[in-house]
């Protein structure tokens, strides 16, 4: 029986919660595909040693586990509270001092770590606190006090974030600390680096140029958090490799009511323009402390599903939670289920449009062909991975098996959508002994047996980046044994 494939990519925080090789293996067993260091914690040998039994669990395990490296970006928070946390009630007056001294927090005032804040705020902004829980009105600013009033009340402890609601901060996306980080993710050999808080597409260009300076190879992620990136979203689409919608700070900006139709927008969009998008952010909250998941975060990851993401992704339910594998299985028991509807499968993806470079040309041809045909599985012998790239964007509910001889193209291409990545080191001239070794290495795998059709992608020139140029349809246990 051929086994029913998760098309959807699981992306995972790495933590405390999986900190050991057990732990560490148990997602993977569970289903992760792509591991994401979060580089606002931790330093560099930590994470070097953190990829470094990715890639040993990955090989146990037969897996390309694909590594995320993401920046912490700029760190506009509060500063420390001599006693630790402080209770605000609706109605006081507080104030954010930028000349406040790092632990010196009280009742009255606070530090904050973004010393040009009061430049970049004036009367009757609206300051958000905490991912939302505290919300300050400015009264005015003084110099280097941000004097404001409590719209809503609550605990207020150390280090909590600060966002300004509409948007409107200058904070540079790169800080010093993300450029060296970057010359870390590049030493790990990172498959994608994320960049925090981006706000036009030269953040993107410029993270880009750095990574490739420091001898990195990895894709670029750009993280939506900002309303500013809201304002220049398909720039940024078209400058990254890929989208992560986080929803926290995102939420704060721009309104949390709003989120929804924000989130479909990017997912679309993306899509659209040949771009791999990742849903983030609270997707499983409650399975940091609970065996099960709520109601509605089940729905909420079956949408983002159905809306045609090509990963979702768990932070702190598996970098600190208490059931990181079972909050693993659950998500994949979702996906699957949300799978199976009729609009998961479904596109008119650019069936109107035309096409600048023949291996995307080839890619649609092949999805459309597969598609009415119905054949079991595509293999896309490629060098890049872009063909299985423009493949995926068309939702199907075929496989497609993007086979290639590079390990970095491999661990790439685990984060689109319906791809599956398999080692393959052939380079032939002899195009039907390449198309036989393809179909003989799927039935091994069990995911064809004789009788079904398969669709293969290739170039003339095996072994050339961009060189996709061919379609063939062949009958699994009916192939010629010698063809020109």
């Amino acid at each position: 029986m051929i086994k029913v494939m998760r098309r959807t990519k699981i992306v995972a925080t790495l933590g405390p919660a999986t900190e050991s090789d057990e732990a560490l293996d148990s997602i993977v067993k569970a289903g992760v595909d792509v591991v994401r260091l979060n580089f606002s914690h931790g330093n560099p040998d930590d994470h070097i040693a953190r990829a470094q039994k990715v890639r040993k669990i990955g090989d146990a395990n037969q897996r390309f586990l694909g590594i995320l490296a993401d920046l912490q970006g700029p760190k506009i928070r509060i500063e420390r509270f001599k006693n630790d946390t402080i209770e605000l009630k609706t109605g006081d007056d507080f104030c954010l001092n930028a000349d406040c001294a790092t632990n010196d927090g009280d009742q009255t005032q606070v530090g904050i770590t973004y010393k040009p804040l009061p430049n970049d705020v004036e009367k009757d902004n609206v300051l958000v606190l905490d991912d939302g829980r505290i919300v300050l009105t400015v009264i005015s600013v003084e110099g280097s006090k941000i004097n404001c009033n409590v719209l809503v009340g609550g605990e207020l402890s150390n280090n909590k974030g600060i966002n300004l609601k509409g948007g409107g901060l200058t904070a540079e996306a790169l800080t010093e600390k993300d450029k060296i980080d970057i010359k870390t993710a590049a030493k790990l050999d990172a498959d994608y680096l994320a960049v925090s808080f981006p706000r036009t597409a030269e953040d993107i260009h410029t993270a880009r140029r750095l990574l490739r300076e420091a001898g990195g190879h990895g894709g670029i992620v750009a993280k939506i958090e900002r309303a500013e990136a809201i304002d220049n979203l398909e720039a940024i689409i078209e400058a990254s490799d890929a989208i992560m919608i986080a929803r926290g700070d995102l939420g704060v900006e721009m309104g949390d009511a709003n989120l929804p139709a924000i989130q479909k927008r990017i997912i679309n969009l993306s899509r659209s323009m040949n771009c791999v998008v990742i849903t983030a952010t609270q997707m499983m909250e409650s399975m940091r402390d609970s065996p099960i998941p709520t109601r509605a975060e089940v729905f909420d990851v079956a949408n983002a599903v159905l809306d045609g993401t090509d990963a979702v992704m768990l932070s702190a339910e598996t970098a600190t939670g208490a059931y990181p594998a079972l909050t693993v299985q659950s998500m994949s028991d979702i996906c699957l289920s949300a799978e199976k509807e009729k609009r998961a499968s479904e596109s008119s993806h650019r069936l109107n449009s035309t096409f600048s470079q023949v291996d995307e040309a080839i890619a649609m041809a092949t999805m459309y062909t597969a598609n009415h045909l119905k054949v079991r599985a595509i293999a896309s012998l490629t060098e890049s991975g872009s063909t299985a790239l423009w493949m995926s964007r068309i939702s199907s509910g075929i496989p497609i098996y993007a086979l290639s001889r590079h390990e970095g193209t491999n661990r790439k291409v685990n984060l689109y959508r319906g791809v599956f990545p398999i080692y393959f080191p052939t380079v032939h001239t002899n195009h039907a002994e390449a198309n036989r070794e393809a179909v003989d290495l799927l039935k091994k795998r069990n995911v064809v047996q004789d009788g079904d059709h398969v669709v293969i992608t290739k170039g003339d020139l095996m072994g050339t980046g961009g060189g996709t140029n061919a379609m063939k349809i062949v009958e699994v246990g009916n192939m010629p044994k010698f063809v020109g």
